[in-house]
């Protein structure tokens, strides 16, 4: 009959829902209200990210969960080397707009903008050499990265280049050095695309409005 077909089905659901929960973790009182409890501190509608080792500059800001499946110090080496390379480029850009130039220069370079500096560079063979150059050096830091990796003990981004300045210092006022370091390289990589953004939409020299 037809009654007998649901009773039928409605137990075989109840033996799927209970053949699934087998392979599922017992959830407790407890973890629920630690999960709820762990919120993101940039980002407190989402939870937060549970490999973020609260480092300096920790902000709790993953929101596509790189950290899941990218070891932290790799992600805070890439985040110091492109806020380190965005803070040079926001200045060189800048500077070459205001009318700095290194000479001598090449023929018909002086009257280049930051723009129109690419294409020429390229035609002229300078963008080649940076990128052998560059090359060369990512090789080195590749090395240094992979041994960082296998727990050399070295910091993510540190080169032994502070030339001196850390020497003396109390862990707190290193620490606090590194956090000013990594809230610049933030706002540089943030700078630095907006500046390009608007050197090509204004065509004009600095402040580009």
């Amino acid at each position: 009959s037809s009654w007998c077909k649901r009773e039928v089905w409605f137990v075989a659901a109840l033996a799927l829902v209970g053949s699934t929960s087998a392979f599922t973790a017992p959830s407790t009182g407890a973890r629920a209200v630690t999960s709820l409890a762990e919120k993101s501190a940039s980002l407190p509608f989402l939870e937060a990210p549970p490999n973020l080792d609260g480092g300096v500059g920790d902000l709790g800001f993953d929101p596509f969960r790189f950290s899941d499946f990218v070891p932290i110090d790799f992600l805070r080496e890439a985040e110091l080397k492109h806020g380190r390379i965005c803070m040079m480029a926001w200045l060189g850009f800048v500077a070459v707009d205001m009318g700095f130039r290194v000479y001598p220069a090449a023929e018909g370079f002086e009257s280049l903008t930051s723009i129109t500096a690419h294409d020429a560079a390229v035609e002229q063979g300078g963008m080649s050499q940076m990128l052998l150059w560059f090359s060369l050096l990512e090789v080195f830091d590749t090395i240094a990265v992979q041994q960082m990796l296998e727990g050399s003990g070295r910091a993510p981004g540190d080169f032994g280049l502070d030339g001196g300045f850390l020497k003396g210092k109390s862990q707190a006022e290193i620490d606090t050095m590194k956090l000013k370091e990594i809230v610049h390289c933030r706002l540089a990589m943030f700078a630095f695309s907006g500046v390009v953004t608007q050197a090509v939409l204004t065509q004009g020299p600095f402040p580009y409005v």
